[in-house]
């Protein structure tokens, strides 16, 4: 993910909600969802909290705005990580690539940028209402975008004769407690503690038993 544009520089008149959301990403990156507040959001952009509340109900409202752009900001981790894979002749062996590389480009953004990483995951009231249950992401939503991708590789994995068919049914779930799981491990546990060569390796080893168990 690129460095993350200034709410206050990118404030023009008309744009006000979108300041505001950049500016609640900002605090988010500083401190996760509990930083995100609507006053300092308003302050950072430089208007009263009066001009933001004609765009936004309250904290949660801009909250979950701040979250769906944390998604999308994991997603294009993912596919960034799936761009910078080789090409290989192996449609099968490029979709385990695939797959590897999806959660490895989770991974790092969790570990460069935790405080968005804790915004995407924030409970939000939107996202209760959502409908989402970590089966099968709803049409068209960004905030699904990750979801989305992890569903296409895995797609692939079968498509390629990798991963059997009776395997598939909420591979998404297995995959992605895996990897939720080893990035909370790096924030908040234990492995925090391991040098970046260690924990890199335990990523690794992590995201190999991950698609060998997908692909027995």
């Amino acid at each position: 993910m690129g460095s993350i544009k200034s709410a206050k520089s990118g404030y023009h008149h008309g744009d006000l909600r979108n300041a505001l959301i950049e500016a609640a990403v900002e605090l988010g990156a500083e401190g996760g969802p509990e930083r995100v507040v609507l006053r300092e959001a308003a302050r950072r952009v430089g208007v009263s909290p009066t001009a933001a509340y004609r765009h936004f109900t309250g904290h949660g409202d801009l909250l979950e705005a701040a979250k769906v752009r944390a998604q999308q900001a994991l997603a294009a981790s993912m596919a960034e990580a799936v761009r910078a894979l080789p090409g290989v002749a192996d449609p099968g062996e490029e979709a385990v690539r695939r797959t590897e590389a999806i959660g490895r480009g989770y991974v790092r953004f969790a570990i460069e940028h935790p405080g968005l990483y804790r915004v995407a995951f924030c409970r939000t009231p939107s996202a209760e209402a959502s409908g989402f249950t970590g089966l099968e992401a709803p049409d068209d939503r960004p905030e699904f975008s990750a979801f989305v991708l992890l569903s296409g590789v895995l797609d692939a994995l079968v498509d390629t004769g990798r991963m059997r068919p009776e395997n598939r049914p909420a591979a998404e779930i297995a995959a992605w407690s895996a990897v939720h799981g080893i990035s909370l491990l790096i924030l908040d546990g234990p492995l925090a503690r391991l040098p970046a060569d260690q924990r890199d390796a335990v990523v690794e080893r992590t995201l190999t038993t991950v698609v060998a168990g997908l692909t027995r």
